[in-house]
């Protein structure tokens, strides 16, 4: 079978308004199909970046609803309309999310119903263009299947109250790709993840003197530590481990923990191959994996 499978990782941040780390958002390529997980601030500007016309997406996966992974799915529907060599969507822009996506998209069409309206009477862009297709989910599954990609959603634990909130397996010419979304330590990434050749994973860290505030032990507590990634990808063994949604939490007085302390408490727990993701970096699926960076090293 083919071997046409590359995930890039459009946005590895989180809330934290950083240039160099948009918010989250992933693309995954299979054969002639793009699909997004997330779509965290900046993703329009980090596919224009790849050449990628906006509406030239196929999916749009959604994981759960904390705003820095949804901030820019307006700007990717409504831009992705928009007749131009970087948008020029012509049919529904297609929505799959756990329950709640139906009630996002509708609120987003009442939100920019003006806009819409201008458009198509002045712009005349086709109404099929701005329609939206969206399905919902509310358990484990396959979710998606088409010319030979497959998608499955599984449930992770992002805190008690922050549900719903899934994963996706994505499978295509007999690879496949996982990606954990916000959780965490959590036995079903660990299901889902088996024999999976990229196997993308949430952490987060802050340093000691941090931990005695309320707020910090919140934001820990609904995450993943990088000891325990370490403890997921020695139980997976995917071809390839890799972080998105780094979060390295600080203050003023305190600054956030560096990217080789992340590491090295992975390594506690596991040797195996490991990238920290950074903004476009893709990951090229074959018989290995092959990683490929295009933003500029610090």
């Amino acid at each position: 079978m083919t071997n046409d499978f590359r995930v890039t990782l459009l946005g590895t941040g989180t809330p934290i308004p950083l240039p160099e780390r948009f918010g989250p958002c992933t693309l995954v390529e299979a054969g002639d199909q793009k699909i997004l997980i997330d779509a965290g601030r900046g993703a329009t500007i980090r596919l224009f970046q790849l050449k990628i016309p906006i509406g030239r997406i196929d999916l749009q996966l959604l994981t759960h609803y904390h705003s820095d992974h949804t901030a820019c799915l307006a700007d990717i529907w409504l831009t992705g309309w928009l007749d131009s060599y970087f948008a020029a969507r012509k049919s529904p822009y297609k929505v799959v999310g756990p329950t709640g996506a139906k009630r996002l998209m509708e609120n987003l069409e009442r939100a920019y119903a003006d806009d819409i309206k201008i458009r198509l009477a002045d712009e005349k862009l086709p109404l099929s263009g701005i329609a939206c297709e969206v399905g919902e989910f509310d358990r484990d599954g396959v979710v998606y299947e088409k010319s030979g990609v497959r998608v499955i959603a599984f449930e992770v634990d992002h805190g008690d109250v922050i549900k719903p909130c899934y994963g996706y397996r994505v499978e295509f010419g007999g690879r496949a790709a996982v990606f954990s979304s916000d959780t965490r330590y959590n036995e079903n990434v660990i299901r889902y993840g088996k024999n999976a050749d990229l196997l993308v994973h949430e952490v987060a860290l802050a340093r000691p003197e941090l931990m005695n505030e309320a707020y910090i032990q919140r934001i820990v507590g609904h995450h993943t530590l990088p000891y325990d990634c370490g403890r997921v990808f020695a139980q997976t063994r995917p071809k390839l481990a890799a972080f998105t949604h780094i979060v390295q939490l600080a203050s003023i007085e305190v600054p956030p923990p560096t990217l080789r302390e992340i590491t090295d408490e992975v390594r506690r727990a596991y040797d195996g191959p490991l990238e920290i993701g950074e903004d476009l970096m893709s990951f090229e699926i074959g018989d290995s994996v092959t990683v490929k960076r295009l933003m500029p090293r610090a």
